[in-house]
């Protein structure tokens, strides 16, 4: 299988085996009007099996919501086909309006204005909880 290298975009890397798309839609990625490249288990050294993403555009990517998805995935930047900048992801603090409070009598169920806020409490299990109502959110990985 060959894809095309990237004039300027992102590749983003190391993502779960079988996660890719789940990833790509949290994103919107399908929302844009560039070329965009899904790669499924493929091979990786440290992993195993990963899947990769690769965007043809310089776009406005959130880092939030990668790191917030899995710590452990890469994000390189390419500009004129040449890497420029690797970041390794981190859980963020704090994520807001990335998911929703499954809790039914928390204020965000009911004021629909109101920003789904949630805050790391314990990094090394993955855990975070909603600012209003300290419900636990299931993590994606």
């Amino acid at each position: 299988m060959k894809v095309d290298s990237i004039k300027n975009g992102f590749v983003i890397d190391h993502i779960p085996a079988g996660k890719g798309i789940e990833l790509y839609n949290l994103l919107g990625l399908g929302e844009l009007d560039c070329q965009i490249a899904t790669i499924r288990n493929a091979p990786s050294r440290l992993m195993g099996k990963k899947d990769i993403i690769k965007i043809d555009a310089d776009i406005e990517l959130s880092l939030e919501v990668i790191g917030f998805f899995d710590a452990g995935i890469t994000v390189n930047t390419i500009k004129n086909e040449v890497l420029v900048n690797k970041t390794h992801m981190q859980l963020p603090e704090r994520v807001e309006n990335v998911c929703k409070c499954k809790n039914p009598r928390c204020i965000t169920s009911t004021e629909q204005e109101l920003s789904h806020i949630f805050r790391l409490t314990d990094r090394e299990n993955r855990v975070y909880r909603c600012l209003y109502c300290d419900s636990k959110l299931k993590s994606y990985i």
